[in-house]
């Protein structure tokens, strides 16, 4: 990372921003570890890009124009060797967005809604939301890696399963799943005819060198007309707060009725987001390597320094910027909680389906990982 033209050590100030994730711990010495919001400034190329908007000086209603549609063709062709079309996109102001209205897109009220824990906690919601039945399938975990029990997920599927709702990569655990995996989950809706509502807006955050993020709908036609993908660029650029997501829906019939569960309730895309979107996929391709690199090292001080945590365990991050740590042979009640009092502000595993856990986002500076990594480990070690 030396002879990296980014700056990905530098502390930003976010104090007086608004930032949900630093105001959460406002006037107290705790370093939030929790959200998944990075602590980096967004690619020059974006902020470039935001800045000629901002200097135009006009911020009426917009629609998607064609070199924002372009850039996520191409990206997505560039990237996963994926060739959609551009009708095949839905613009959502975010993806928890998306998620409620894929629940509500998909079967009648009281079907199921099948899914795997833990897991990003609005996954547990959307379906009693949308007046679904939530099923869970709890992974497993065998040797180091979390994996799905795919006899388990069988016995799941009912008469009214309907949505099969996975996350890939997935977070908490962050598992880049296989091909053979995802052949897997692709088989088991082909079987039972289920939808499948795919959740990738972590797949530019692969951090083994020899894996990769393969969408699931790109397996066979079968997979495509089945599959609903949510993406978007907020993790990987780290702009969430501009507010722009995408749902790709092969399927003529899933399409239309996504947009009929959207219409009248879900807003459009503002034009900023619109406008990072289009920099980050056309621009940010150096500034995303970089990153990467950043963040495999920050993941190997993680698995390092929890590692000699008496109590602690980890597996191996295959992607995103989020250490799933689990704290049950610890004999602390409340990691969540006992972290916070230490100075360290973690996700209660909990909400994901999992007490006893913690989340650690390790998206950060490396000076503020190593200092609460510190505070960790000081704390487990007082008597």
């Amino acid at each position: 990372m030396a002879d990296s033209p980014f700056d990905f050590d530098s502390i930003v100030d976010r104090s007086n921003s608004g930032s949900e994730k630093w105001d959460r711990y406002k006037g107290r010495d705790i370093i939030p570890l929790w959200v998944a919001d990075m602590d980096f400034r967004s690619p020059p190329a974006i902020i470039r890009a935001l800045h000629e908007r901002v200097d135009h000086g006009l911020f009426g209603y917009t629609r998607p124009w064609q070199g924002v549609t372009d850039a996520v063709m191409e990206h997505l062709e560039r990237d996963f060797h994926w060739r959609i079309e551009a009708e095949w996109i839905v613009w959502l102001p975010g993806l928890v967005c998306g998620l409620n209205v894929l629940c509500r897109a998909v079967g009648e009220i009281g079907d199921d809604v099948v899914t795997l824990t833990p897991v990003y906690p609005p996954f547990l919601s959307a379906p009693s939301l949308s007046r679904r039945n939530l099923v869970t399938v709890p992974l497993v975990l065998r040797g180091t890696r979390w994996e799905a029990d795919r006899d388990e997920l069988e016995r799941a599927i009912t008469p009214r399963s309907r949505l099969l709702l996975l996350c890939s990569p997935h977070n908490p655990v962050g598992r880049c799943w296989t091909r053979e995996e995802l052949l897997g989950f692709a088989d088991l809706a082909k079987r039972h005819n289920l939808v499948i509502g795919s959740d990738e807006i972590h797949a530019g955050l692969v951090l083994d060198q020899e894996k990769c993020h393969l969408p699931l709908a790109t397996l066979s036609p079968d997979a495509a007309r089945r599959t609903i993908t949510l993406m978007a660029p907020s993790k990987t650029f780290n702009i969430p707060g501009l507010g722009c997501s995408f749902a790709i829906i092969p399927d003529q019939g899933l399409r239309d009725s996504f947009r009929k569960a959207k219409a009248g309730i879900v807003p459009h895309v503002n034009s900023l987001g619109y406008t990072a979107t289009e920099a980050a996929y056309r621009h940010g391709g150096e500034w995303r390597l970089a990153l990467i690199d950043y963040l495999r090292d920050n993941r190997d001080l993680v698995i390092r320094a929890v590692g000699r945590m008496p109590g602690l365990s980890v597996t191996p991050v295959e992607a995103t910027y989020l250490a799933w740590i689990d704290a049950r042979k610890s004999g602390i009640d409340h990691p969540a909680r006992f972290f916070e009092q230490a100075g360290v502000g973690l996700s209660d595993g909990a909400p994901f389906g999992a007490p006893g856990f913690v989340r650690l986002n390790f998206g950060c500076p490396r000076p503020l990982l190593e200092e609460a990594l510190g505070r960790m480990e000081r704390a487990l070690a007082r008597p």
